[in-house]
């Protein structure tokens, strides 16, 4: 297995989860907080994608979808366009209200885009650095996996987040 294959399976397995946790789910469960500041199922989903979209349109130099396919007008969110849930409050949270359908969708798309770009990565790309604000640089490398991981287990938190919600009725 190389890298593209590897990162490929990686990435490919945070659309599945999330399918799994929405297939079926209440409407009403997507926005569902454990506690007044917790963040719902619809924010996890959303976060976890426009995470995505941002850092990997941002390494691989493309257009983030959420702006270029209009997904940022069906969503509606009252947040700066470049909004990706990072540090985000409470009331910001409650903000992102969608059904599962458009969150869905969202997300197949960035996967579609993420997996594209994913497909051609060799191992001297891994070392290539993609943002300089951190001291040290981010390299490619580290910014898949931190997505990566991002992305898995907020995928975990709102499956668990259905769970409760479907057992305390």
């Amino acid at each position: 297995m190389n890298s593209a294959e590897l990162l490929t399976d990686g990435f490919g397995r945070i659309s599945p989860n999330v399918h799994r946790t929405l297939d079926g789910i209440a409407p009403e469960a997507l926005t569902a907080r454990l506690d007044p500041d917790a963040n719902s199922i619809a924010w996890l989903v959303w976060h976890l994608t426009r995470n995505q979209d941002d850092h990997l349109a941002d390494a691989f130099v493309g257009e983030q979808l959420w702006t270029a396919q209009g997904w940022a007008d069906r969503f509606a969110v009252p947040f700066d366009l470049s909004a990706t849930g990072y540090g985000q409050n409470s009331d910001e949270v409650a903000a992102v209200q969608a059904p599962a359908e458009l969150l869905l969708g969202y997300l197949d798309a960035v996967t579609a885009q993420s997996l594209s770009y994913l497909k051609s990565v060799t191992d001297d790309d891994l070392d290539r650095i993609v943002d300089t604000n951190w001291d040290p640089p981010v390299t490619l490398g580290v910014r898949l996996i931190s997505v990566l991981s991002d992305g898995l287990q907020h995928a975990g938190q709102a499956a668990y987040v259905r769970g409760v919600v479907e057992r305390l009725g």
